[in-house]
């Protein structure tokens, strides 16, 4: 069986970081693990963010509305054609994997990879989607041509995924580090013809959730990543040395996942507290103007900046209360909201959108001026030396 990158001995600092990012997991757990109203939303943008954040470092840009247009079956406003395509085959894996790790007896196998692969890409049958890629396995340069990474041989790829799994399945250490080694196997065994970095962020997400570990999708850091795409490629860069070569340490790449994690997490808290703040705010508007309560959660999505359509208010309805409503229903809806100076039309009966009035932005503002500032330092490892340096002052 071929050798691929092995998962590093962890030092101390990087065992607090991971202690540090389970007291992060776990004052999420008490925030979100209880069944909330307000909690079904933040999860559908938590995931869309995901989805958009994985998506864009391959170039498929999207706003966050058409993401979750794309997530509720609707037709998105901005994204071309190629893209909705692209967001459809991605989140249709991503919904797959949040439905299949529930099985805690779920098992990653060739068999899986295969089939998440050709959901992603089953609209672009030119690159074989579920197919290992047939020949020369290499990453050029967009624009160049230029070859930046050359992967193992061909004929390795049976044994080295083999081998990928086996090290996954055996390896003992925190959930979080064994979710990073399998990203970075897959990236660099690279064994589909496209759609390898998409695929190795799924896998991440896929061996998080399969821990069951509270709310696998506020876990994920394919937001993160997206939003810090060059640091990304650049530790990808320094671990592969441009080919293949599974004798590098792999700690930089752990290193940087485990930063990931922790300054996802803390983004996360903070959108827990202002969602649920936003919630009550929007819960007291709907009271004092005589609106329907299940128009809570639309509003409050809507003080966050995003456009609602009558889709978007029908699938609101229907995550955050567990209702199903009537086109008509929604219709009326929304003409209660507009008619109590909450939202503002945008455009024709086919492609009206609405948004938020400038009171309610408000509302969002002065919660988000509540937020703290930034420390002066959100490095983990420079946190993480310190508490320990305490911890000795103190003996």
């Amino acid at each position: 069986m071929s050798e691929v990158f092995t998962t590093p001995e962890l030092d101390e600092l990087e065992l607090e970081v991971v202690a540090m990012i389970d007291e992060l997991r776990e004052e999420m757990r008490h925030r979100v693990a209880e069944p909330r109203r307000w909690s079904g939303g933040l999860r559908r943008m938590s995931e869309a963010r995901a989805v958009q954040g994985s998506n864009s470092i391959e170039g498929y840009n999207a706003t966050l509305d058409d993401v979750i247009a794309v997530h509720d079956g609707d037709e998105p406003m901005d994204a071309s054609t190629e893209t909705q395509l692209v967001l459809e085959g991605y989140q249709e894996a991503m919904t797959y994997v949040l439905q299949a790790t529930r099985d805690p007896g779920l098992e990653v196998d060739e068999g899986l990879l295969r089939a998440l692969h050709f959901m992603m890409l089953k609209h672009e049958l030119s690159k074989n989607p579920g197919r290992w890629g047939p020949g020369a396995i290499h990453v050029e340069r967009s624009g160049t041509g230029e070859v930046v990474y050359e992967g193992p041989d061909a004929e390795l790829l049976p044994s080295l995924i083999a081998s990928m799994l086996n090290e996954l399945d055996s390896s003992r250490a925190p959930v979080v580090v064994r979710a990073a080694m399998a990203h970075l196997n897959l990236a660099m065994i690279h064994p589909f013809s496209d759609g390898n970095g998409r695929m190795a962020r799924c896998l991440q997400t896929l061996v998080l959730a399969r821990e069951q570990i509270v709310a696998p999708v506020f876990s994920s850091i394919e937001e993160y990543l997206g939003a810090n795409t060059q640091a990304y490629y650049d530790v990808l860069a320094e671990v592969g040395q441009g080919s293949w070569h599974p004798e590098t340490s792999a700690q930089p790449w752990v290193r940087f996942c485990l930063t990931a994690h922790y300054r996802q997490a803390r983004t996360v808290l903070r959108r827990v507290e202002a969602f649920e703040e936003m919630w009550t705010v929007a819960s007291e508007i709907v009271r004092d103007r005589h609106l329907p309560e299940r128009s809570i959660g639309p509003i409050a999505e809507s003080a966050y900046g995003l456009r609602i359509k009558r889709a978007t208010y029908l699938r609101g309805v229907e995550v955050t209360w567990g209702e199903t409503i009537a086109d008509l229903t929604a219709s009326r809806d929304l003409r209660a909201i507009v008619n109590a100076g909450l939202f503002e039309p945008i455009g024709d009966t086919r492609g009206r959108y609405y948004v938020a009035s400038d009171a309610l932005r408000a509302e969002w503002e002065r919660i988000r001026s509540k937020w703290p500032r930034r420390p002066e330092t959100d490095d983990p490892f420079v946190i993480a030396a310190s508490r320990a340096q305490l911890a000795l002052d103190l003996d």
